[in-house]
């Protein structure tokens, strides 16, 4: 196992500002409640159907909370994203649905805390926009990353067609003919639609055994998850550049053949929220759900 992520150990470590949300909301008492759908699906039916099938779910410390509406909305659509943002809530509003399941937060913080925004302008518009239109959103990260095997990294390696290259829950996936860095760079901008990624190697380099790790798992933990697995390329979503990017950069110096790939974490996640669109139509069948890619904040000039 990697070491604790950077994440995991904000996420375990904050208060659960918001939690009581959720928890003061216990999960229904049996799997059968959880699918009845007599009448309309609210929000709090689909939260728990989800965190039912979590090991160890509910948890007592999470940023899993609804940062709009309440549990009681009845849903007329749902729409899955990385983030829910004003452009992503638009769409959501022409699509004629009220629930958002967004992967990160929604107002600008790892917990979503607002108390420092209330006079700010741009979150006031985010919020009252979310009102006006009676939308709740739900962030969804800790439980879908807590899933066997993890929920994102599944919607990942299922895009890349990597199934076959590795056992679920590990992240290193041995590819069957390697490729040039310059090919596998071609093959991750093609497949989780990249206009362009930074990278640390030789471009002719051959890469057959890489490291996957998706989203912000910080500079220890890829560190460490070089040091275990030692992979031809680590593929990851973003950096702090003053860790992982300087320890490639040494190791390459040193002798040691590695290279390095920043998907960005926007495009390194989303196809965990494309997962999410699936996991939902399968156990609600009757609420149109649609997922709507939030899109890089950057653009690459």
């Amino acid at each position: 196992m990697l070491p604790l992520n950077r994440r995991k150990f904000i996420t375990q470590a904050s208060t659960a500002v918001g939690a009581t949300v959720l928890l003061s909301a216990p999960l229904v008492g049996s799997a059968l409640d959880l699918f009845r759908s007599d009448g309309p699906v609210t929000v709090g039916q689909v939260m728990d159907a989800f965190i039912h099938e979590i090991p160890g779910a509910p948890f007592a410390s999470t940023v899993d909370t609804l940062k709009a509406g309440n549990r009681n909305i009845e849903i007329t659509g749902m729409v899955t994203t990385m983030f829910a943002t004003i452009a992503v809530i638009r769409k959501a509003i022409e699509l004629g649905a009220n629930f958002i399941v967004a992967h990160e937060p929604t107002f600008y913080n790892h917990t979503d805390a607002t108390a420092w925004l209330e006079d700010d302008a741009v979150y006031r518009y985010k919020a009252d926009l979310l009102k006006q239109h009676n939308i709740a959103v739900w962030r969804n990260h800790d439980y879908i990353h807590s899933m066997r095997p993890d929920g994102v990294r599944k919607g990942v390696v299922g895009q890349l067609g990597w199934q076959e290259y590795g056992d679920p829950g590990q992240p290193v996936y041995n590819l069957t003919a390697p490729l040039a860095l310059r090919e596998l760079i071609g093959v991750l901008k093609e497949r989780l639609n990249i206009p362009g990624v930074r990278y640390i190697g030789d471009l002719d380099r051959s890469c057959g055994k890489v490291l996957l790790m998706p989203g912000a798992a910080g500079g220890m933990a890829q560190i460490n998850g070089i040091g275990l697995y030692k992979p031809d390329v680590l593929v990851c979503g973003e950096i702090s550049e003053w860790e992982t990017a300087e320890y490639v950069r040494d190791a390459d110096a040193s002798g040691q053949s590695l290279c390095l790939v920043l998907l960005g974490h926007i495009a390194s996640e989303e196809p965990g929220s494309a997962f999410m669109e699936t996991w939902l139509k399968g156990k609600f069948p009757g609420v149109k759900t649609t997922h709507v890619a939030s899109g890089n904040s950057l653009a690459f000039l």
